[in-house]
């Protein structure tokens, strides 16, 4: 008996160290991706212009003009673009596949929503580039490698991450609210939309939150259908650079100034994803305060 307690003392102590070692190589990366982004990133800034960077609105890195506040408005306006259109479709099919969705088909629906978080962003961009773009240029005046083209293929890409939290969250609501609410004489619909729905409030808020922590962050897709216009976004029929798709495009042959540049650029868009990163902390926290 003490051997055996012996050993399984042995296996827990090393558990232990090999789960601590693994978290310690987590905050061992992020603190390392922390330091080279912004040992290489800030001194471009102050080369540039820390003004002259964020708020220019002409990028010419043959002539040393580094202005990404096209880029940076692009990232916004196409991924509040892709909330619009996902964040419904999103938080209304998880209601619908929590409360309404027979059970034949309840299977079939879930594996096919985890399935679009498993495609690839690539075959997204295809996808886009064949239908959406065509599609698009049925618009009069709209060549297809539009905004609007990459709001619509971000808005798909984005509901997995909001079907797959949101339902969560529903089906973690406690079955006497909505039970009481019937009891009352709710009908289900109210039910769910003025009881269920403000009661996971946290857990949709969260997924919305991740939702625009993928649509900030997707680089390829919108490559591959968002036209890489390096001005000031005009319309949603007009081309859009974002952040991550001017460093992509533009990393493969840059030095000096221009490569630092890119850097930054990526430090801005590291802010941006701590910001949220930051925002789904405090979305917990707050639900977990409240339960």
């Amino acid at each position: 008996m003490k051997q055996a307690a012996w050993k399984a003392r042995i296996k827990e102590v090393f558990m232990q160290a090999v789960f601590f070692i693994a978290a310690c190589t987590s905050i061992l990366a992020v603190i390392l991706i922390c330091v080279f982004l912004f040992a290489n990133g800030l001194p471009a800034i102050g080369k540039i212009g820390p003004m002259e960077f964020l708020l220019g609105t002409r990028w010419k890195p043959g002539n040393n003009i580094f202005g990404i506040l096209p880029f940076i408005l692009g990232s916004i306006y196409v991924t509040a673009g892709a909330i619009l259109i996902g964040v419904p479709i999103g938080i209304l099919t998880s209601i619908f596949m929590a409360y309404y969705c027979p059970k034949k088909i309840y299977r079939p629906l879930k594996a096919a929503t985890e399935l679009l978080a498993g495609i690839p962003s690539v075959v997204y961009g295809f996808f886009g580039m064949m239908v959406l773009v065509p599609l698009l240029r049925q618009i009069p005046h709209c060549k297809g490698n539009v905004m609007l083209t990459a709001c619509i293929l971000l808005g798909i890409m984005i509901l997995p991450t909001i079907i797959g939290t949101t339902e969560t969250a529903l089906r973690s609501v406690p079955a006497m609210y909505h039970e009481g609410a019937l009891a009352l004489g709710a009908t289900k619909e109210r039910s769910v939309f003025t009881v269920i729905v403000p009661a996971a409030k946290s857990g949709v808020l969260t997924g919305i939150v991740l939702g625009i922590g993928r649509a900030i962050g997707e680089t390829m897709a919108v490559i591959m259908v968002a036209g890489n216009q390096t001005k000031m976004p005009e319309s949603l029929f007009k081309g859009v650079r974002t952040m991550t798709a001017n460093i992509v495009i533009e990393m493969g042959y840059a030095t000096d100034l221009h490569r630092e540049a890119l850097i930054a650029t990526a430090v801005v868009l590291f802010v941006f994803i701590l910001i949220i990163n930051v925002s789904v902390s405090l979305l917990r926290r707050g639900g977990n305060g409240s339960n």
